[in-house]
């Protein structure tokens, strides 16, 4: 049988998760498949760096949690095909969360309104969310 949370267990697993990356956490759009671990070494090329606003994320709600406020670069770092991206702590060297990039609407863990990408072309976040286990 598998292990089942209430909806405030959940939804404080999720909240936990932005307090223990903290403010000012970095998001960076990466080319190519994710590393195997999130301890792995960064991978791809860096074609975006979004610093995220101070609250992120908004508070969790049965068991998931959105991304909150506006995700944008105005103006991305190299060219290239958005394929994963990684959060790190405002540091932008500490990574904790990484996942697929997908165009909004084809399924990826995060998506973007456009993840073929010209060097000082806009990105716009259009999706994240977060859901624990067994939401």
């Amino acid at each position: 049988m598998a292990i089942k949370m209430s909806v405030a267990v959940r939804n404080a697993l999720l909240d936990a998760i932005e307090a223990a990356i903290g403010t000012s956490a970095v998001l960076k759009l990466r080319t190519g498949a994710p590393p195997t671990n999130i301890t792995d070494a960064d991978s791809g090329t860096v074609v975006a760096t979004v610093s995220l606003p101070s609250d992120w994320m908004a508070a969790a709600d049965a068991g998931a949690k959105a991304k909150s406020g506006t995700w944008e670069d105005a103006s991305a770092d190299a060219a290239g095909t958005i394929g994963h991206f990684r959060i790190y702590a405002s540091n932008g060297t500490t990574q904790h969360v990484q996942g697929t990039v997908t165009i909004t609407g084809s399924g990826g863990d995060m998506t973007v309104d456009n993840p073929v990408v010209e060097a000082g072309q806009d990105i716009l976040i259009t999706g994240f969310t977060l859901t624990a286990p067994n939401a």
